[in-house]
């Protein structure tokens, strides 16, 4: 069966279909797109820290105004990165579920006028305003976690967190140790995946059948894919073990950096726009408090 390669090795399987190929799987999560925008040439420690702060304010926003504000400021971020739109929507498949059921449980938990009502049962105007909120909430929230996933490299990204966890190693916290085990699971995410979908056409090419039958039968279908998964999984953390003791890897002991993270002009003009836009949300709140 062809394959096709994607941003930096990572595969995809194709289905041919009427003479055109079909992508049936994208690997988004963790994945790296290397560019030159000026999101990407930002250092990753303002990235990181600037994205708790979009967190942070996104659900400090309360009223339309200031939503409107941070839903513009992040589709402006996302176009700034050069990277396509499609991308970004393709990374909410995997919470759409997620998505859909808290919009629709916030929906039945309001108040104020009643919209419609069966019994127990009731819709409200200020259910459809808190579901409207959460939706766009959550939405935004995993594409600027999309934006600082691929924009940043594993390795920068680990070495960021690293350095900004510095302070937890007065409590004799290893920090190091915690950066090495993020970069190793998000490098090995593509790769597990990869393992994944071999494993299932090798059990389909023996005639497993993994997509009729009940929901409980398709469950127990997984069982011939996920065993050797695991093996395959603990041999390859037994090999990387070995491969790290024989190269006398010993922590974060007077290890050197290959590249060295800068503050740089961009990341400070990065930083007075975010402010002015937290800003802005803060003043719609005070003073368009009454505004739904």
């Amino acid at each position: 069966m062809p394959f096709k390669y994607l941003d930096r090795g990572v595969r995809c399987q194709i289905v041919k279909t009427k003479g055109e190929s079909i992508v049936v799987r994208e690997i988004t999560l963790g994945q790296f797109i290397p560019g030159n925008s000026f999101i990407h040439k930002m250092d990753a420690r303002s990235k990181i820290v600037l994205t708790i702060a979009y967190i942070i304010f996104i659900f400090l926003c309360k009223n339309f105004i200031s939503l409107l504000i941070m839903s513009l400021f992040s589709i402006l971020v996302i176009l700034s990165t050069k990277i396509s739109f499609m991308k970004y929507l393709k990374s909410l498949k995997a919470i759409m579920i997620i998505i859909l059921i808290t919009g629709i449980m916030n929906v039945f938990y309001g108040s104020g006028d009643i919209i419609w009502q069966w019994w127990i049962i009731k819709i409200t105007y200020g259910g459809l305003i808190n579901a409207a909120f959460v939706i766009i909430r959550i939405s935004m929230l995993m594409m600027i976690s999309s934006v600082l996933t691929y924009t940043t490299s594993p390795t920068d990204l680990t070495d960021g967190l690293e350095q900004l966890m510095k302070p937890l190693t007065f409590f004799h916290i290893k920090v190091h140790d915690i950066a090495m085990m993020m970069t190793i699971a998000l490098r090995f995410i593509p790769v597990l995946l990869e393992e994944t979908d071999k494993i299932m056409n090798a059990q389909k090419s023996r005639g497993a059948d993994m997509e009729s039958g009940s929901f409980i039968n398709r469950i127990k279908s997984l069982l011939p894919v996920l065993i050797p998964l695991f093996v395959s999984s603990f041999r390859r953390a037994g090999d990387l073990a070995t491969a790290m003791e024989c190269r006398c890897y010993n922590g974060g002991i007077n290890r050197t950096r290959m590249n060295i993270l800068y503050f740089t002009y961009v990341d400070l003009i990065s930083l007075i726009s975010c402010i002015l836009v937290f800003l802005a949300v803060i003043v719609s709140n005070i003073f368009f408090a009454a505004v739904i």
